[in-house]
């Protein structure tokens, strides 16, 4: 009896020494600024200030449990004098708005330093500017990466760039096991709809045909995009694969689309759109706000390139990871995409963080949201390695 009790601690203790390992070779593959460094601290034991703040009651919402870490950045986020979300934005808060964007993204996510990351740009559609890019490719010898995501960022089609998301795409580079390509498209109200899906369908065009320049096998290309950039990642699905495959019938389709959160219907008439209207960091009007930038012309709003949910055919189009979050107002959105490609024969995995909300992925200050956009990152990962030809795979 006592061989296989020693046995089973020594595996026990095997199994935490691997965790410590690989926790430790993590840090050492990160650079932690002092403010992420003290808020991840905060943020690790919620309860403690939750209690200094005079201990509020955990939010509970059709049997969804929100995260007591996200819960004490609502709550800090309240108290603050920008306020929780609540105000509706304005055209002339723009400015504010995108500064305050590129603010917290220093300080929201550790940075993957085992990433060389280098920026360039690529032609735009014949009449359009170039457009900025920024490639990600690990480090390392003997660790090939096939294959290039095309990653676009959120931020309402009006705010983010390639600095607000470089974090994530440096961590999606480094454990995805694939070349990431991030695309700074034009904003809104500057250059409204269609410029961000047109720069979207461009930069992807330029990465399909430059495969040698980029590192990859010709045609392993996917794309991925969270919110607004979600959006214009299921539009490029669209246009380059299936049968609405008519702006660019000569560039190959992806072959995985990522879709964090995505913003894919503008009707805003979804169920979790009402009970989520404020409070949760996104809100209804900031979406209406957002919609009416990108789109002034409110009958563009129900066509597929705006609304990809609204196409009248979804088939044939690439395996999608559809990402959501039980506290956002996109939610329900984001089911009835996955349902749609699945009804048109679409293999999609679907899954719902049911105590999160609206942007966890950026939110890597909170220890369970940096888990969760690091399993996002490798499922990301698994779908893209299932479309390499057998001998790269091995």
């Amino acid at each position: 009896m006592d061989g296989p009790a020693v046995g089973e601690r020594g595996a026990r203790r095997s199994s935490r020494s691997r965790a410590l390992y690989n926790r430790r070779i993590q840090r050492t593959s990160e650079h932690w600024p002092l403010t992420t460094r003290l808020a991840f601290g905060l943020f690790a034991h919620p309860e403690w200030v939750l209690g200094l703040l005079g201990g509020p009651p955990r939010v509970e919402v059709d049997g969804r449990v929100l995260n007591r870490g996200t819960q004490l950045l609502l709550e800090l986020a309240n108290r603050t004098t920008a306020g929780g979300g609540s105000k509706a934005p304005t055209v002339s808060d723009l400015e504010a708005m995108r500064a305050q964007v590129r603010r917290i993204s220093r300080v929201a996510m550790p940075v993957r330093t085992d990433v060389y990351a280098v920026g360039r740009v690529v032609p735009g559609a014949v009449g359009t500017p170039d457009i900025p890019v920024r490639i990600y490719r690990r480090f390392g010898a003997g660790r090939p990466d096939p294959q290039t995501i095309v990653y676009y960022h959120g931020g309402g089609w009006v705010t983010g760039d390639l600095d607000s998301h470089d974090a994530l795409c440096r961590l999606l580079a480094a454990v995805s096991g694939c070349i990431v390509v991030a695309v700074g498209y034009r904003l809104a109200p500057e250059d409204p709809f269609p410029a961000a899906a047109v720069d979207a369908l461009a930069a992807y065009t330029w990465v399909q045909q430059n495969a040698a320049e980029v590192g990859h096998l010709h045609g392993q290309v996917g794309v991925m995009g969270d919110s607004a950039g979600g959006n214009l990642a299921a539009v490029v699905a669209m246009e380059t694969g299936g049968e609405r495959a008519e702006r660019a019938p000569d560039v190959p389709p992806p072959v995985a689309q990522g879709l964090v959160y995505p913003a894919v219907d503008a009707r805003l008439d979804s169920e979790s759109v009402q009970t989520f209207s404020d409070g949760f960091l996104l809100t209804r009007e900031s979406m209406e706000f957002f919609q009416t930038c990108y789109g002034p012309d409110r009958r563009q709003w129900g066509t597929p390139r705006f609304s990809p949910l609204l196409a009248d055919d979804h088939r044939g189009l690439a395996p999608a990871l559809v990402v959501t979050a039980g506290f956002d107002p996109l939610r329900d959105d984001g089911v009835r995409y996955a349902e749609a490609l699945r009804r048109s024969g679409v293999e999609v995995e679907y899954r719902c963080y049911d105590d999160q909300v609206h942007g966890f992925m950026g939110m890597g200050v909170i220890p369970d949201c940096l888990a969760l956009a690091t399993e996002v990152c490798e499922s990301m990962g698994r779908l893209m390695r299932r479309s390499l030809p057998a001998p790269a795979a091995n």
